[in-house]
This record gives structure tokens, C-alpha cells and sequence, in this order.
């Protein structure tokens, strides 16, 4: 109780030395519990900026509104126009970077307030090219600062009294169901989260992504959904996604397997490595 007391004190010290806060809100667990603490704690000097985007399910935008209307934040809905960018389109390696950049560079111009990320010490063990963007944008991110991995936050959101928010699974945007080098397209990305809304009303999964590849659409599921998939449920469900895939992909062929973190991120070694 007593560490966590502390890092709760830590994070309210973070945050309390800026003299005004612009939280970043994805409409994830962490951005919205580090939105709702700062409030709580800070009114008056913090204010929200959410950006919509064919990458973005319409549900964290839905969220976000809704809880910025019950909480009595500051929000502002913006267009980051990343999709105006060629390099983002392109999908390379680096994509995250070029998406939080047109993020960062759309929040600036409206505020000079400190932007602040929900970004939480898990996140520093793996590849975010987002990361170098924030940095280049003297971004901060309180989490981090205050040595609050994924589960305190999850910790927090249920103190805080969010609800359904504590136990949002993990969503990383539509654009990262794309695999690397394969151009990002706005249609595309309708029809995955079509597929995984489909997918989710039909087998009640803990996990789904639906995965563009080269060769395939494959819809990955946890262990529990994916032995709950018999032949004939496989097939019915496999023809409905062709069917919302029929504009893009038309013959191109789905498969069912089993959930992988980042699978359809494809590191390109350089030359040097």
C-alpha cells in the first residue's frame, strides 16, 4: 500500500511541475486514466487533444467523448492528417514515427502547454519509433517518470473509478494489422475492424486481430477462441470476411491462428546489422 501511495505521489509531483498539461488521449487505458488523474488533480490547468483517423476505431473516439463529457475535461478532436504524409502511407519499418509526429505537430500549434503521453515503462522495453517523435517534440511522459508500468495504471483506472476503462485490452491502431511495407489504405483499415467487430460478435474472444499479409488475410485469436472455431464455423466465418475484404482483397485467402504480439511487424535488417 505503501509503494503504491508513493507512486501515486510521485505522478501527481510530475505532473503538478508543469504549469500546464495537454494530455495526448488515444482513447486506450493509459492516456484516458493519465488524462482523468491529471484532471482530478490539476483543474483548471489541463487540457485533452484526441485525433480521429481511418487508423483509429471509432469506439476510442466514442470513449474519449463520453468521458470527457462525464469528467468535465477540456477536449479537443482533431485531425493529425497523418494520412496526408507519403512516408506514413508507405508503411515502413518506422510508421509509429511518422504518426506521432503529425500527432505532436498537430497538438503545438493549439497549445503551448506541455504535451503529455500515456506511454508507461512496459512500452521502453519494446520498438516504438514513436518514442524518437516524442522526444523531438519535448513530449513527457508522467507514467514513466513516475515508475508505473501497465499494470499500475490498470491499478489506477480501477481507483480512479473508470470502469469498463481498467480493463480495456491492449489496442494498438488499425494501422498496425498492416504488415510493414504494404501501403497503409483507409479502406483496408475499415475492413479490419469490420472483421474484428464480425469476429468479437461471434466468438466473444479475448483477443482478435485481423492481420493483412502479403499473401492472406489471417485473423488472429486467443487459444480459448481459437479451439472454439470448429470446421464448419471456420469456413462460415472465413467467407463473411472475404466478403468485407471482396472490394480490396477478393481473392485473397483467410486463415484462423493463433494471437501473436507485432505479427505483422516485419523488422528489415539494414545493411549494417
Amino acid at each position: 500500500m505503501g509503494e503504491h501511495l508513493s507512486e501515486l505521489a510521485a505522478l501527481g509531483s510530475v505532473l503538478d511541475g508543469m504549469q500546464r498539461i495537454a494530455v495526448a488521449v488515444s482513447g486506450g487505458v493509459d492516456s484516458l486514466t493519465l488524462a482523468a488523474f491529471a484532471h482530478r488533480n490539476l483543474p483548471g490547468r489541463v487540457a485533452m487533444y484526441h485525433a480521429v483517423s481511418p487508423a483509429v476505431p471509432r469506439e476510442g473516439t466514442q470513449r474519449t467523448r463520453e468521458l470527457a463529457v462525464r469528467e468535465g475535461w477540456t477536449l479537443q478532436v482533431i485531425d493529425a492528417g497523418e494520412f496526408e504524409n507519403e512516408s506514413y502511407r508507405a508503411n515502413p519499418v518506422n510508421r509509429c514515427f511518422y504518426c506521432k509526429s503529425s500527432l505532436y505537430g498537430a497538438i503545438r500549434p493549439l497549445t503551448t502547454a506541455q504535451i503529455v503521453s500515456g506511454t508507461n515503462l512496459d512500452d521502453l522495453g519494446e520498438y516504438r519509433p514513436g518514442l524518437i517523435a516524442a522526444r523531438e517534440h519535448g513530449v513527457r511522459h508522467a507514467f514513466v517518470e513516475a515508475a508505473m508500468n501497465k499494470v499500475k495504471v490498470r491499478a489506477l483506472a480501477r481507483e480512479l473509478g473508470l470502469g469498463d476503462v481498467a480493463e480495456l485490452p491492449s489496442s494498438p491502431c488499425l494501422s498496425s494489422r498492416v504488415e510493414t511495407g504494404i501501403a497503409i489504405d483507409p479502406d483496408v483499415l475499415a475492413s479490419i475492424h469490420a472483421t474484428e467487430r464480425l469476429v468479437s460478435a461471434e466468438l466473444d474472444p479475448r483477443t482478435v486481430r485481423c492481420r493483412v499479409r502479403a499473401g492472406a488475410i489471417v485473423v488472429e485469436l486467443d487459444t480459448a477462441a481459437l479451439e472454439r472455431l470448429d470446421r464448419s464455423r471456420s469456413q462460415a466465418l472465413a467467407e463473411a470476411v472475404r466478403e468485407i475484404f471482396s472490394a480490396t482483397h477478393a481473392h485473397t485467402p483467410v486463415r484462423f491462428e493463433a494471437y501473436r504480439t507485432g505479427s505483422a511487424f516485419l523488422h528489415l535488417k539494414s545493411r549494417d546489422e
